[in-house]
């Protein structure tokens, strides 16, 4: 019996469904997006484009769509500072972003790591 129970609920909710349907349908707001939906469609087939392309295109006009996160997704993170360093012996100067400079390396092999770091300006 819970097999015809099983039926007879889902068939009163398709009937609920089917009303709720009509009911969309008939509404004009509805009957707007749709056709503007179709339109965008069918000028995207027109000039051959993807919808990532057009997310591109809006954009490129509106700065603030791609807080959708269309097109961020391309995996790059944000870079490193860039840090100074400067030999208070030679007054050589080094620029970089990462720890790992010739340089950087050779100066705390002579004069020792917590030295070098000390030479680090803002």
């Amino acid at each position: 019996m819970a097999k015809i129970n099983d039926y007879y609920q889902k068939k009163q909710l398709m009937e609920k469904l089917a009303v709720e349907l009509e009911q969309l349908e008939k509404d004009q707001a509805l009957k707007g997006e749709l056709e503007f939906e179709n339109k965008v469609r069918d000028l995207m087939k027109q000039y051959d484009k993807s919808p990532k392309d057009f997310l591109q295109i809006l954009a490129a006009i509106d700065p603030s769509v791609v807080g959708a996160k269309a097109d961020t997704s391309s995996g790059t993170r944000a870079k490193r500072p860039m840090k100074t360093y400067k030999n208070p012996h030679t007054g050589e100067v080094v620029k970089t972003r990462g720890g790992n400079h010739k340089t950087l390396n050779e100066w705390r092999e002579k004069h020792g790591k917590e030295a070098v770091q000390s030479w680090q300006q803002d």
